[in-house]
């Protein structure tokens, strides 16, 4: 069993969310009656295992504070940086628990028996991340539109959030990576970089992340059939 607020979660949200096409950052855009950012905190906000939401924005972002969530006793608002890496090292100077766990803002359709998976799985030395198997025939493109060759689907999996770590060696794989100049597109690529092998939790594909419009669609549907589940 997985003591009480024993995990911080970090949630970075800087980005701009270009691809969504729209007049603000898509964070803020609204789902189901809220944000979407509201709705992906939610979960994490739920779960007697996580203490702390430590949320980093922009630094001039004007729409948070606007949120009732930004008032929220369990949550601390930290400026984020450039990129995802310099968002979730900035919270992770916040940190005092000795396990955290990272979810992206665009992640609204996360179910609580994942989250208690990851959660359990992560309590360990090498961390571990959701993910789902790939289950359609792969192409490398040839940089000219066309197909190079297939790639075989054994062993592929689609990173999700959350991902879990020990604080201290999550730190230190983003600082050094980042450092080095690797290329950093989640907190599991900086462990693999620093020499850890994160164990993978098979979860729900219904756990999107929004990246263009088409997709708030789907998520409110997913979000209305987890709502209709627990009635």
């Amino acid at each position: 069993m997985i003591p009480d607020q024993s995990f911080t979660a970090v949630v970075p949200a800087a980005g701009i969310g270009s691809r969504m096409a729209a007049d603000i950052p898509k964070q803020y855009l609204p789902l189901g009656g809220r944000t979407l950012l509201e709705q992906s905190l939610e979960p994490l906000l739920n779960h007697p295992a996580i203490g702390r939401i430590i949320v980093a924005t922009a630094e001039l972002d004007p729409w948070f504070e606007r949120l009732a969530i930004a008032r929220h006793p369990q949550v601390l608002r930290v400026n984020g940086g450039r990129e995802r890496a310099d968002s979730v090292l900035n919270a992770l100077a916040h940190v005092e628990t000795d396990w955290v766990l990272v979810h992206d803002a665009a992640r609204p359709c996360l179910h609580r028996a994942d989250l208690d998976a990851v959660l359990a799985a992560g309590r360990q030395p090498q961390g571990a991340l959701l993910a789902c198997r790939v289950r359609d025939t792969m192409k490398r493109g040839d940089g000219r539109g066309s197909i190079n060759n297939s790639v075989s689907r054994d062993e592929l999996w689609h990173a999700l959030t959350p991902q879990c770590f020990a604080t201290a060696p999550l730190q230190q794989a983003l600082s050094a990576s980042l450092a080095a100049g690797a290329v950093i597109t989640d907190e599991a690529s900086a462990m693999e970089w620093a020499g850890f092998h994160p164990r993978l939790v098979e979860g729900r594909a219904d756990n999107i992340k929004i990246t263009r419009p088409e997709d708030l669609g789907l998520a409110g549907f997913f979000l209305q059939q987890m709502n209709e589940s627990k009635i």
